[in-house]
């Protein structure tokens, strides 16, 4: 089976989230399961030199951006068995960042025409093209509605997978003629008209044979009005095919075993270790080494989505107890500005950087005791499965892949991975670390036995990708 996999974003080349993650992650292991698979990205300038020094020139070819003739140039790189395709663009694809800029239509349009013109010039035509968010969401609406006159491309099946549906991609109706070179009859008869806009997403939802989300109950959540924004008709009308695949995380990467970035090694056979990096990791913090203290840690970006302003409105009561709290992340200037002041207030407890430190986030994973994320909405979400993977124990809002990958400890049946609350309320959130802290404090034997019930779930992006692979051939 011949796939082509299409994002706007990739690690270890270029990423700023989950997207990053899976793009760089699924392609490898759907190769281990026999898959002749293609990764087809923008060429962004700022790769790191030692990825560009690799890249090979194939061939250049024009691309018509409705009136503009633009070059893209196609650069080659293999990488752990893996053929990617980078596509060349000074004027697009020049940026300090990967989004966010006014021509993002533009530039996303761009992309979506090149990448499948470019699949005929490199003899690469797929019997899948997995497409994911709004960057490549209009690629299905394109090649039935504008390139359905190739034969070559009709046999193509089509998957749209999204990993936030926040970012739809609204624009104009006029860039369909002039980014687009179409007519706007499918705009003007309502098909990909969405609040008086073309909706790259809606497109992708409606023209993609299968659609699917990161995580089951976030394919759900998305079907209500309070998690889809505003697409929830058009994905219930879609709802026959639309599932949801939990994410991976790349467990080779995440090994408290071979970490090279924690202080001490460690597994569940010699948990002894987890409590060295706690020791050290409060000395870099600047904190009370103190064995006996629960040390709650927090890696995130800072905002609305994660739940921040719950944190804030309780932190200084949570404060109270006998307790650390450690935070690494950057985000809304409104709390980095409240986190900052709390801890300046109680520097004994609470040590806040306003930092983006891959490495020191890796050490919070390994040396916390617990992991806080009241995410509002998480589509999926990898941190939560990050710490359980280093025995750190997550406090998250039961909403999409945090529900389905931390169970809640169960005080009955002593069961669980983790701690969870249904409400989003900042009380709520603050009873549940009660809960986590007493638990802590009065049952060292059971809050070990969650430790390891945490350790030794199966967060590999190997089932993951099973499943990717059963929908892909239940396409054909």
């Amino acid at each position: 089976m011949k796939v082509l996999f299409a994002a706007a974003e990739c690690a270890p080349f270029f990423k700023s989230g989950g997207l990053g993650d899976v793009a760089g992650a699924l392609p490898k292991e759907l190769k281990k399961k026999g898959v002749d698979i293609k990764v087809v990205l923008p060429f962004f300038t700022k790769m790191a030199e030692k990825y560009q020094d690799q890249l090979e020139d194939l061939l250049h070819f024009d691309v018509y951006v409705g009136w503009r003739k633009q070059y893209c140039g196609v650069k080659y790189l293999q990488l752990n068995g893996i053929d990617y395709y980078f596509l060349d663009n000074l004027y697009y694809f020049n940026r300090e960042e990967l989004y966010g800029y006014y021509d993002d239509g533009e530039r996303f349009a761009f992309f979506q025409l090149a990448l499948i013109e470019m699949m005929e010039k490199i003899n690469f035509i797929p019997d899948v093209l997995h497409v994911n968010d709004y960057h490549t969401a209009m690629v299905p609406f394109l090649l039935k509605e504008k390139y359905n006159w190739i034969s070559a491309f009709s046999d193509i099946r089509i998957i749209l997978t999204i990993h936030n549906i926040e970012f739809q991609g609204q624009f104009d109706k006029q860039i369909l003629v002039d980014l687009f070179g179409m007519g706007t009859e499918r705009y003007d008869d309502g098909t990909i008209k969405f609040n008086d806009c073309l909706n790259f997403m809606k497109a992708g939802i409606l023209y993609a044979d299968r659609v699917t989300t990161v995580s089951p109950s976030y394919a759900n959540e998305i079907k209500t009005p309070q998690f889809s924004s505003g697409l929830d008709v058009i994905l219930q009308m879609e709802s026959g095919k639309l599932s949801g695949i939990l994410n991976g995380i790349d467990t080779e990467v995440f090994n408290p075993e071979t970490d090279p970035a924690i202080f001490e090694k460690f597994n569940i056979e010699n948990l002894a270790e987890k409590k060295k990096n706690k020791t050290d990791l409060q000395k870099v913090m600047g904190l009370p080494i103190r064995e006996d203290v629960p040390l709650i840690g927090v890696v995130s970006r800072l905002t609305y989505q994660k739940g921040f302003h719950l944190v804030l409105q309780e932190l200084e009561n949570l404060l109270q107890f006998d307790v650390q709290f450690v935070l690494i992340g950057t985000g809304d200037p409104n709390f980095e500005a409240g986190f900052s002041y709390i801890g300046s207030k109680y520097p004994e407890k609470a040590s806040i950087n306003i930092a983006f430190d891959v490495n020191l986030a890796q050490k919070v994973y390994a040396g916390a005791d617990m992991f806080l994320m009241p995410s509002a909405f998480e589509p999926c979400g990898l941190s939560q499965m990050i710490s359980m993977r280093y025995g750190t124990l997550p406090i998250v809002h039961e909403v999409g892949g945090l529900k389905d990958t931390v169970i809640p400890y169960n005080p009955i049946t002593q069961a669980g991975t983790g701690f969870g609350f249904n409400i989003f309320e900042s009380y709520i959130l603050m009873n549940t670390c009660k809960q986590a802290i007493a638990l802590y404090q009065d049952e060292p034997d059971i809050w070990q036995k969650l430790m390891v019930n945490g350790m030794k779930t199966d967060f590999s992006w190997d089932l993951s990708s099973q499943k990717y692979l059963a929908l892909y051939q239940g396409m054909q």
